[in-house]
């Protein structure tokens, strides 16, 4: 144990080392000119496992900034005899089962469509974005883990870096390969089927948050963030870099950077406002113990037990009444106990205080 200290101690001392915000191994699917698809991340690390990131980092030559590398089996055997000391140690080492997983599965002789990946993301501080598709993978793979939070880590560029493929019954395929599979699908007697053509697959095929139920996966992506007690219902949606801190009761969308905190409830075909289209910078949000009734919609940041009626969409500019003043919404943004409404005699939007709170059934919530 002392050598593999000093040999942490090493690295970390290097003047050019800085440790990464996150890094993570995982297997990667690439099509038939050797170009990568997705990336799976099992047990992504953020903020910790230092000492397995300088391992890795001193195989691959890493010293800072955002690097993604391939991993061979002889590679894998490698990062392994530095860790032989924790073999029987007792405790569980998640990264250390991993890779012996991953060898076992790499050695397979049918296996030429997958590859060992390791990526690691800069500093916060140095962070530019996302450079290459295993550490996109690996952003998402952190939000839908709950290890950070919407907004928590840098999505600029995602989309330039993420292909736009097929998701499939059978994973991942290009979208230049596809026939070709399809037909080697058929003739083998198996019925390859297309759930989508997108750059963003289902969370729910790479990561299962607990505590938590979700009636139609497809409405999931990748990069969502459902805290615990969270339930999705069939019209739910969630995008990703966006998310509820749970327990919730979602029947409504959240769209791209939208985050919501406990005990709020958003009713059916309901809709938030995201900063992907239109060059929105208003990042909204939707405070505790709120509700949004169905068919409604919100355009600007929503504070601590507010309710919007059913079908009422409340966008920043809406003008609205309160006592008697004629106001913009986005002068209640982050403001408490409201509750909006429209007038069904004069048509008027109205803004009025409330006591009451809103309250989830805690046991719908007991994921």
């Amino acid at each position: 144990m002392t050598e593999f200290n000093k040999i942490i101690e090493k690295i970390e001392k290097n003047i050019d080392y800085q440790r990464p915000q996150a890094f993570g191994i995982g297997i990667a699917t690439i099509d038939t000119n050797g170009c990568l698809l997705d990336s799976y991340f099992p047990s992504p690390s953020f903020q910790t496992n230092f000492a397995t990131a300088a391992i890795l980092a001193n195989l691959f030559g890493y010293k800072n900034g955002t690097h993604s590398y391939q991993v061979s089996n002889e590679q894998i055997s490698e990062i392994l005899s530095y860790f032989t000391p924790f073999e029987n140690d007792g405790k569980e080492h998640a990264n250390i089962d991993l890779l012996k997983s991953l060898q076992k599965f790499m050695q397979s002789p049918n296996e030429n469509r997958k590859v060992i990946v390791v990526s690691f993301i800069a500093s916060a501080e140095n962070d530019s974005g996302p450079q290459e598709v295993p550490d996109a993978y690996l952003r998402l793979h952190l939000l839908s883990h709950r290890l950070v939070k919407p907004h928590g880590i840098n999505l600029k560029g995602i989309f330039n870096i993420l292909p736009n493929i097929a998701w499939t019954s059978e994973g991942a395929i290009a979208l230049q390969d596809l026939p070709l599979r399809k037909m080697e699908a058929m003739t083998t007697g198996r019925s390859l089927q297309v759930h989508s053509i997108d750059k963003f697959p289902r969370m729910t095929d790479y990561v299962i948050p607990s505590g938590v139920r979700i009636a139609d996966g497809s409405r999931i992506r990748l990069g969502a963030y459902l805290g615990e007690g969270t339930t999705i219902m069939h019209e739910g949606f969630v995008n990703f870099n966006a998310g509820c801190e749970g327990p919730n009761m979602i029947e409504g969308r959240i769209s791209a950077g939208v985050f919501v905190k406990k005990g709020s409830d958003l009713g059916g075909g309901c809709s938030t406002m995201g900063t992907l289209s239109g060059g929105g910078n208003i990042i909204i949000s939707i405070g505790e113990n709120c509700l949004l009734g169905a068919n409604s919609g919100l355009g600007i940041p929503l504070g601590d037990r507010c309710t919007i009626e059913a079908g009422l969409y409340l966008t920043a500019g809406s003008k609205v009444l309160f006592e008697g003043k004629i106001l913009k919404a986005k002068d209640f943004s982050g403001k408490n106990d409201l509750l909006f409404r429209r007038n069904s005699q004069t048509g008027n939007i109205e803004v009025l205080s409330k006591t009451n709170s809103v309250e989830l059934n805690t046991i719908l919530h007991s994921n």
